[in-house]
């Protein structure tokens, strides 16, 4: 029997955005990039954990509609490098183990609701979610194959990640694993700037010393000198 050639299949493009701004506005914004930015931070130095804020991830081969963008995603095993999008079955199929959503007015419960089924379905297992405006945050844990809520939350301990999460009286805090936490760029500018600050200090003290060590020394050289001319053995004073 003649065997007819198959078409070829069509070639299925996966844009690497969605054409919706990344935050809605700057406390969005803040706290995306405070949690991107330091969760890549405290992972520089192991090649093997991709950190992506407002990354769209397509999950399934072939169909471009299944894709979600959350604010920061990790995913523990991949390397680290630039992506225009996160296309699953390029990355030896690992799903994002780790995701944040940070909640903005222009969210709709729905909106939400569809994101928490879409996490669910495709293998996230750490979700958290935090409205800074009501000052709430959420999280869900994979158990027994779905994602369930984490109660309670304040001061939980991310299983994959190790950060820390407490709610203070107006605001959420984030600590490493080595308990520092998490910071704006402009107070690690004011740390870095701190730092600079103190050991230009401590420079300066050091020279001080120097000079004050010198000086006492070229006075008693000086003395030493003048009760020599006197016909004094100084070594006998």
């Amino acid at each position: 029997m003649l065997q007819l050639p198959q078409p070829p299949k069509p070639t299925v493009i996966y844009p690497d955005s969605d054409g919706r701004a990344m935050a809605d506005n700057t406390k969005q914004f803040r706290w995306i990039v405070v949690i991107q930015q330091n969760l890549e931070w405290w992972f520089a130095a192991d090649p093997n954990v991709f950190v992506a804020g407002d990354l769209l991830w397509y999950p399934v081969e072939g169909n471009n509609k299944i894709r979600m963008a959350p604010d920061v995603m990790v995913v523990l095993g991949r390397p680290k490098g630039d992506r225009g999008s996160y296309r699953q079955w390029e990355e030896d199929n690992l799903p994002p183990q780790v995701v944040f959503e940070i909640l903005s007015p222009g969210n709709t419960r729905a909106e939400m609701n569809h994101k928490l089924l879409f996490y669910d379905r495709f293998g996230v297992e750490e979700y958290y979610l935090y409205d800074p405006d009501q000052h709430e945050l959420s999280g869900w844990l994979r158990r027994e194959e779905f994602l369930d809520v984490i109660d309670p939350i304040d001061n939980w301990v991310s299983p994959r990640l190790q950060i820390r999460f407490e709610m203070g009286a107006s605001d959420l805090h984030i600590f490493r694993p080595d308990g520092q936490p998490f910071l704006t760029y402009v107070e690690i500018a004011r740390q870095v700037e701190q730092e600079r600050q103190r050991a230009e200090q401590e420079r300066q003290r050091a020279e001080q010393e120097r000079q004050r060590a010198e000086q006492a020394e070229a006075k008693a050289k000086r003395l030493a000198d003048r009760l020599r001319q006197m016909g004094i053995d100084a070594d006998q004073v």
